[in-house]
């Protein structure tokens, strides 16, 4: 893992995950995202996910984008 400083986003997306129990692999095949795309996000690879990407994570976990981008 990097030693990048992790995004809003990708703390808030690995939260969530976790408090549904759901693995990477999981949120990657309910949110139809590559599984390589949760894992750069969630580790701060990708910083700037897409809209669309963002959106399908957020339905899958169940909340909506805005919170997401909630500190």
């Amino acid at each position: 893992m990097s030693n990048k400083k992790l995004s809003t986003i990708a703390k808030n997306i690995r939260r969530y995950r976790k408090e549904k129990n759901l693995s990477q692999d999981r949120l990657s095949k309910e949110a139809e995202v590559a599984y390589n795309t949760i894992v750069k996000i969630e580790s701060g690879e990708n910083p700037n996910p897409t809209v669309d990407t963002l959106e399908r994570i957020a339905k899958a976990l169940g909340v909506s984008i805005e919170n997401l981008f909630r500190k």
